[in-house]
């Protein structure tokens, strides 16, 4: 029996295009069915845009035009057009990621390999619509708790549920990987990009860590059936390399330490 596709998990990005031509956000029209939580947190978004502007300056991490902008995305985020995730978000990651330029069969599986985490819609598919916005998973929404909290128990029935007997590589930051709880059997895959610094010691990438994941990604759509021990046949575009010695188990999961090869270019 072939087996099933990876699953890839994701942040969305800061970076996000305007507009869009799809129809409004209404309950029922996204992949995971999240939306008893996605409208509690809507309708406490949409409270919290009616507040003063050092709230919501606080709550959203943005001032001046920048704040103008994403109070007004918030205020019309059920009534705003939509785009694809997969075209919504523009941020590094989805730069280097390119979903255009993918080839046919790449594209093909992008839909059915990765879900997208995110403090307003909880995971959201490629495909699914996504009307312009601005809320962190690491938000606070009234008296409530986080959001990464708040999405812990049904992000981690319903991702849990998409990825049981796959292998799930965990591209998450931390903000974003504690919104969920895995089940203690899954097969799950992080990455950890190092480089030497100018006195050789290495370093995690910090800067460049989305483009290089973008990268890794567009591999693991071109390569679904991707093993570790096959990661260390794959140099990345960028010079990283697989390092099996640093590679590491983790809190029950995989960790994969790429190091840049000396004297190949930065990004």
């Amino acid at each position: 029996m072939a087996r099933r596709l990876p699953l890839i998990l994701l942040p969305p990005s800061e970076g996000k295009a305007s507009g869009g031509s799809g129809p409004p956000w209404a309950p029922g029209c996204m992949t995971l069915d999240l939306d008893a939580t996605r409208s509690g947190v809507l309708d406490d978004l949409e409270r919290a845009m009616r507040g003063g502007e050092a709230a919501r300056r606080k709550l959203l991490g943005v001032q001046g035009t920048a704040l103008e902008s994403a109070t007004a995305a918030n205020r019309s985020v059920r009534t705003a057009p939509t785009l694809p995730a997969i075209e919504r978000y523009t941020g590094v990651l989805y730069d280097e990621l390119d979903q255009a330029s993918l080839p046919v069969a790449s594209r093909r599986r992008l839909g059915g390999s990765v879900l997208i985490l995110s403090g307003l819609w909880g995971a959201v598919a490629p495909g699914d619509p996504v009307p312009d916005y601005k809320l962190k998973m690491g938000a606070v929404l009234g008296r409530g708790p986080r959001l990464s909290s708040r999405w812990a128990e049904p992000l981690s029935e319903a991702v849990g549920r998409v990825a049981r007997g796959r292998r799930v590589w965990n591209l998450l930051p931390k903000e974003h990987d504690a919104a969920w709880r895995p089940p203690a059997d899954l097969e799950q895959v992080s990455v950890e990009f190092l480089e030497p610094n100018r006195s050789g010691e290495l370093v995690a990438v910090s800067h460049w860590n989305k483009l290089l994941k973008g990268a890794l990604v567009r591999h693991l759509l071109a390569e679904p059936s991707t093993t570790l021990d096959e990661l260390a046949d794959w140099e990345h575009p960028l010079g990283f390399r697989l390092d099996r010695s640093r590679t590491r188990e983790e809190r029950g999961r995989t960790v994969a330490v790429l190091v840049r090869i000396a004297g190949v270019g930065r990004p």
